[in-house]
């Protein structure tokens, strides 16, 4: 069975570090067949080290849980606290929407969405993650509710939002839902 061994710079919390042994562990067992049980990954540490001609005695920042960027966004829009939830993005962030609606800023968002309905809101089932070389790839996904233009409540309806975390900074978000075909349901007699 695998055993994966890291070397760290001193530094980093219990939370990093059970972070970082989970994520590589998963890592090696997408790779490898083999059962949680049977694999290893273990974190040492080298008190100083040298590099490029310098000397190190400590590690980089750590990212928080690009998870739990994700939610904390989602909680802030669903508040509509549209200045916290701007504190989640990069510069550069930029959503689309059902249709091919591609969006740069959340106030534009809003705008859009209220033609669509009243309100709305997200039930999560969870959150999954994945990674690139270039960022985090987070997964939300769960079920909307809450009521069309005409006041009529809904509910049940299934969501994904795809997430790109960079950072600790959301740079895009990629929506897909069935509000179409419920919106296409209640017009049909």
């Amino acid at each position: 069975m695998p055993v994966t061994e890291i070397t760290l710079l001193p530094g980093y919390s219990e939370d990093v570090r059970a972070r970082l042994v989970n994520h590589v562990s998963k890592a090696v067992r997408s790779v490898i067949a083999a059962p949680p049980a049977g694999v290893t990954t273990a974190i040492f540490e080298a008190a100083t080290y040298q590099r490029d001609g310098r000397v190190f005695t400590s590690g980089n920042a750590a990212h928080p849980p690009a998870s739990m960027l994700v939610e904390q966004f989602l909680k802030a829009m669903a508040s509509r606290d549209v200045q916290e939830a701007e504190r989640y993005l990069a510069p550069e962030f930029s959503m689309v929407f059902p249709g091919g609606k591609a969006m740069g800023t959340l106030a534009e968002m809003i705008q859009w969405s209220s033609v669509r309905y009243q309100a709305v809101q997200k039930t999560f089932e969870g959150f999954d993650e994945a990674w690139t070389d270039s960022c985090t790839v987070v997964y939300a996904r769960g079920t909307l509710s809450g009521n069309w233009l005409d006041g009529e409540p809904f509910s049940g309806i299934r969501f994904i939002d795809r997430f790109e975390v960079v950072d600790g900074l959301l740079v895009r978000q990629d929506v897909w839902n069935d509000i179409g075909e419920s919106l296409q349901k209640k017009a049909i007699p």
